[in-house]
């Protein structure tokens, strides 16, 4: 490891402290969150499934569940999470737009989904990788529940440099206060390098995927399925 790069440092897998829960629907941090997964929407709409089903793996308050609902109505969305917590915000929130009859929530383990081999058009996640004890293990899962030529589209944070590290979560976390500052700055330092993401794709079943960068902040992979390709 060079002296540049900042050590990584694990976040809990598991989200369900009400406290948590509160900080990211909090009014402080909504507005940039809500621009941030906007523009995760778009990309994935721009990919051209607008219809069959989603899945969001890791959905949190299941916000980017909702925004796809409701922009796509012939898209059947599931979104799934760990905690109670952030599954009876996501549902409380699909209700307050009207919209729980097009999208619904369940307790899922990105690790082990409870799904069908091939059964998403779409499968998305944001922001999740770096909660995950076992990424690979969850990116072959994605692609297992992907049908053949369906799109994955998985998006998270990208952790800075050392040197940069303190400049970076002042700059980026002005956006938030209190307990969700904390959490930003605890998911920067748990985030991945664009060099650690490469390694990890490679040896996952999304080994084709193309690794992209999102301004200075986050990184991610796009694959369109394609069963039995891997990387040498």
């Amino acid at each position: 490891m060079s002296w540049l790069e900042l050590s990584r440092r694990p976040e809990p897998e598991v989200m369900d402290d009400a406290g948590e829960v509160d900080a990211y629907s909090s009014a402080a941090a909504q507005d940039y969150l809500d621009a941030l997964d906007n523009t995760l929407v778009d990309q994935a709409l721009s990919l051209g499934i607008t219809k069959g089903k989603a899945l969001d793996a890791g959905t949190g308050p299941g916000s980017i569940p909702v925004k796809m609902a409701r922009r796509c109505p012939g898209l059947e969305v599931i979104g799934i999470d760990r905690s109670p917590e952030m599954i009876e915000t996501a549902r409380r929130l699909a209700r307050q737009q009207a919209l729980h009859d097009h999208v619904r929530f369940c307790m899922a383990d990105a690790n082990e989904l409870c799904f069908p081999s091939a059964t998403f058009d779409l499968v998305m996640s944001n922001s999740v990788l770096h909660h995950l004890s076992r990424p690979v293990a969850a990116l072959d899962e994605m692609a297992r529940v992907t049908k053949p030529q369906g799109m994955v589209l998985i998006r998270d944070l990208r952790r800075p440099s050392r040197v940069a590290f303190g400049a970076h979560v002042a700059w980026y976390g002005r956006h938030y206060s209190g307990k969700m500052k904390a959490l930003y700055e605890s998911s920067a330092r748990a985030a991945y390098t664009p060099q650690e993401l490469k390694e990890m794709i490679r040896s996952s079943a999304l080994a084709s995927g193309h690794i992209f960068v999102y301004h200075r902040t986050h990184l991610g992979v796009l694959l369109r399925n394609e069963p039995g390709r891997r990387e040498s």
